[in-house]
């Protein structure tokens, strides 16, 4: 048996916040000393801890009496439901947190603004001058004509969609644009990125082979990291959950991954991203 002081260290609740609870009905103490102390069993700890579990979920005391009331509780289920919303909860907060600190490492100017001509015009040239010289006279034979093939590149940028995207990824049109003009188009770093991609989906599908979701959780670190990468972005959480959604509405990317890696690749692979951003 404990006392209530002795509770009161052991859980970080005040002997105010105890006193309460006995006072609700909330959790009785087991016994009472002969001075009229309050006294606690493992079995009072027990439910106490439940409790407070409860607590984190942000339930109102109402809430949680009336759940502990119930006979039909089943606490493995609960604490299995606790578990996972608790796990949502620190992946949410992981990914804030992550979000901030690499906006920390540099200056986000906000800037929103649409890309005006000369920005668009910066950004189809420094396009063009990384492409390979195959490349580049396959796409002028496809639209017909130099002119022709930058004016599809330019139209890009009349998407409004296409242009709040990206500026979601990239936190202001300067990021964008600095993100572009770091492109070199080099073979050998996109082949080393899409072979890295390669791997990670392999192990998306290892883990789900073997029901391993700290494999997967791994997996999406590892696909944001290269996504940082291949893009030039401080943070990967918004493209990778725009990802997330594309592959959920089944369309042609999410065709092209089963096809590629397996069936159910894709709605695997949208899920663990979900789960480790918390969303």
């Amino acid at each position: 048996m404990k006392t209530i002081k002795e509770v009161s260290t052991l859980t970080g609740l005040s002997i105010r916040t105890l006193r309460y609870y006995d006072e609700i009905n909330l959790l009785k103490p087991t016994a009472f000393t002969e001075g009229g102390y309050r006294l606690y069993d493992d079995k009072a700890l027990e439910k106490l801890q439940e409790i407070m579990f409860l607590k984190e979920l942000e339930l109102p005391l109402t809430e949680i009496k009336k759940i502990m009331d119930d006979p039909d509780f089943d606490k493995e289920q609960a604490l299995a439901a606790q578990k996972s919303l608790l796990e949502r909860k620190r992946n949410r907060l992981n990914g804030i947190i992550e979000l901030i600190t690499d906006v920390m490492k540099g200056v986000n100017t906000m800037s929103f603004g649409a890309f005006n001509n000369d920005e668009v015009q910066q950004i189809v040239d420094h396009t063009l001058a990384c492409m390979s010289k195959e490349s580049l006279e396959e796409q002028v034979k496809k639209f017909g004509s130099m002119e022709q093939y930058k004016a599809h590149l330019a139209s890009g940028f009349a998407n409004e969609q296409a242009v709040a995207d990206l500026l979601k990824w990239y936190g202001s049109k300067e990021k964008a644009i600095e993100a572009v003009m770091q492109a070199t188009g080099n073979p050998e770093d996109i082949r080393q990125e899409q072979d890295e991609n390669v791997k990670i989906y392999q192990q998306f599908m290892a883990a789900r082979k073997a029901g391993d979701t700290d494999m997967a959780q791994s997996a999406v670190k590892q696909l944001a990291e290269n996504y940082k990468s291949m893009f030039a972005l401080d943070n990967a959480r918004n493209i990778l959950l725009d990802l997330a959604t594309e592959y959920l509405q089944s369309g042609k990317l999410a065709e092209a991954t089963d096809s590629q890696f397996g069936e159910g690749c894709s709605e695997y692979v949208a899920q663990g991203i979900l789960h480790y951003y918390g969303v």
